[in-house]
């Protein structure tokens, strides 16, 4: 069974981080919700989520997958967060995916993960980094990275999350339960 990490800081947007959660979920992945401190998360817009874990219990551990939401607030809390960029940067060097919605890629971005690939984001997050190839896609999936542009491609990101951790079949499934369409 695939893992995956989905760290969590204020001001991440709640939209994209349950959506990740919930789908990912349904589709069997084991996911670990972790705070960046201990206690409760309050996203974007005044929900409050409960992480199960914090990132200093979870660090050691080996995980298929980080995904990390966005939210402008939380972005830059993840991207401030060394112990974010160092996770990164090894999940990198030892060929895991990683990937980010919204302003999340500012993250890659700022750990030097994003250099030379295609990448999508919520406009202006990646704005003046000629080093990128920007994108307007909903999804890009350049190599282990894979980026999305916001709350409204949630779900479109997490099946395709899905299909990379599960395969064709059981992102099909999850999308048909669904009713999308």
């Amino acid at each position: 069974m695939s893992t995956v990490l989905v760290p969590l800081a204020n001001g991440c947007e709640e939209l994209e981080a349950v959506t990740v959660i919930d789908l990912l979920r349904r589709a069997g992945v084991t996911v670990t919700v972790a705070g960046l401190e201990a206690g409760p998360v309050t996203a974007s817009r005044g929900v409050v989520l409960l992480p199960e874990t914090t990132l200093d219990a979870v660090l050691d551990q080996a995980f298929d997958m980080v995904v990390l939401p966005g939210g402008l607030d939380g972005a830059q809390r993840l991207e401030a967060d060394r112990r974010i960029t160092a996770l990164l940067r090894r999940m990198a060097e030892q060929g895991h995916f990683i990937a980010a919605i919204c302003a999340a890629p500012r993250v890659l971005a700022s750990a030097g993960l994003l250099k030379n690939r295609e990448a999508t984001a919520y406009p202006g997050t990646l704005d003046g980094q000629p080093e990128i190839r920007l994108s307007s896609a909903a999804v890009v999936r350049d190599g282990i990275f894979m980026t999305s542009r916001g709350p409204g491609t949630a779900i479109d990101f997490s099946l395709s999350l899905i299909e990379i951790l599960c395969g064709r079949k059981q992102r099909d499934v999850i999308e048909k339960a669904l009713q999308r369409s």
